[in-house]
């Protein structure tokens, strides 16, 4: 995740300053029942994995510790798939469907940091994450010995997904067509409170393009400055800009949860100028948009003599969460954990992005948030990348009951359709 072109802003919705839980429709509404302890070895593994801390690509430790948790729980498990990931699987012992669950692993690079950083540190929630999916692997081999358990189930152990590369890197390796994956699960922490889930159906996060433009009319100091000058008209592109105080935070949240609200179509734009150099990077919804933002880009480079555009391949794409599965799972979490347990959001966050993306253009599948902020604690305790992210550990309980019932449920069989 990058601080503010990537991933920032990864929301719940809480307006701290009121004492107000938003619901699924932005109207205030009743906090969810007390949330219980999590279990002391599960909050012991967090702890462990947020002190040792992997960059992208690196995570040989966090895939160690995983590993052996699942090879004691009595999964089959297969360690450097796409680099360090580990895939271990479940089968059950009677016949069902194959479901995938998948955690990340990697902790955020310094770069990435908001206000920067020294070191890779655990600012994003993938220790937790990574812990969450131990535990419903754990839960879910102990329900097979204990009352059997249908189908299978296929935990993703994910690597380098801060650098947008462990996804891709996983698929390579062939591992939904290996075992067969019908669909695909995962969580991710939000401030939300603690305990609460934010379904997504029919949206997600957005993805991302990228483009050059090269000014080479003028001589160098001319072409200095037209490169400033179309830096500022692309910048104006923009729709939204990246909130810059706990306040602006929080009403984006509230916004996402809107629906036909402010955020239902959006443009955020970077345009930075390095000498006649100008590089853009820019996120729409819907995703269909890129191509409409492109041309605008290239109408406006080609008001400058001797300009040369150039974009990436292919935008990286939108993560777009299937509404069948993410209504199917708000009803499973409002039956088992109180209809106020869950809330749904009506946009995509404008300046995220998830490789989780890849995985659902292949199979459905949700992406849930978790809410892993303190009653009463400030916004930037529960926001990804914020040097004082510290997630409330009664999410890690919260996501394994859930997460453990929802794949429970999906691997006995029927249609989300």
């Amino acid at each position: 995740m990058e601080t503010v072109n990537r991933r920032t802003v990864l929301g719940g919705a809480v307006a701290a300053a009121a004492g107000i839980v938003w619901g699924g429709t932005g109207r205030a509404a009743a906090a969810p029942r007390p949330v219980p302890a999590s279990p002391p070895d599960l909050i012991a593994l967090r702890r462990d994995l947020h002190a040792h801390p992997e960059a992208p690509g690196q995570e040989a430790r966090t895939a160690a510790v995983v590993a052996g948790r699942l090879r004691a729980a009595g999964l089959a498990v297969t360690t450097d798939v796409g680099g360090h990931g580990v895939v271990a699987v479940l089968h059950g012992t009677r016949p069902g469907r194959t479901v995938a669950y998948r955690a990340d692993m990697d902790a955020v690079p310094p770069q990435d940091i908001v206000g920067g950083g020294t070191a890779p540190a655990h600012l994003c929630g993938h220790d937790l994450h990574t812990t969450v999916a131990v535990g419903v692997a754990e839960a879910l081999a102990r329900q097979r010995h204990r009352h059997g358990l249908s189908g299978n189930v296929v935990f993703l152990f994910q690597p380098a997904e801060e650098a947008l590369a462990g996804a891709r890197a996983l698929l390579d390796a062939g591992v939904l067509e290996r075992h067969g994956v019908e669909e695909i699960h995962a969580l991710h922490c939000g401030p939300f409170p603690v305990g609460q889930f934010a379904v997504t159906p029919g949206y997600g996060l957005p993805g991302q393009d990228r483009g050059e433009i090269q000014l080479t009319g003028a001589g160098a100091a001319d072409a200095a400055d037209a490169a400033r000058r179309l830096a500022a008209e692309i910048a104006a592109l923009a729709t939204v800009t990246p909130p810059q105080t706990p306040a602006e935070l929080e009403r984006m949240v509230a916004d996402v949860q809107t629906p036909n609200g402010p955020l239902a179509r959006f443009v955020a734009v970077r345009a930075r100028a390095e000498d006649a150099t100008v590089r853009v990077s820019f996120r729409c919804w819907p995703q269909e948009r890129y191509v409409e933002i492109r041309e605008h880009i290239r109408r406006l480079a080609g008001a400058y003599a001797g300009a040369s555009v150039t974009f990436s391949a292919a935008p990286f794409p939108a993560m777009v969460c299937p509404e069948p599965e993410a209504r199917a799972l708000a009803r499973h979490l409002r039956g088992t954990l109180g209809r106020q347990a869950v809330t749904e959001l009506h946009a995509a966050f404008p300046f995220n992005g998830e490789d989780f993306a890849l995985y659902l253009d292949r199979v459905p599948g949700t992406y849930t948030f978790l809410g892993v902020r303190t009653p009463g604690a400030p916004i930037t305790t529960a926001y990804p990348h914020y040097p004082g992210f510290t997630p409330d550990e009664r999410a890690i309980g919260a996501g394994v009951r859930a997460m453990t019932g929802w794949i429970a449920e999906r691997v006995t069989g029927g249609s989300c359709r």
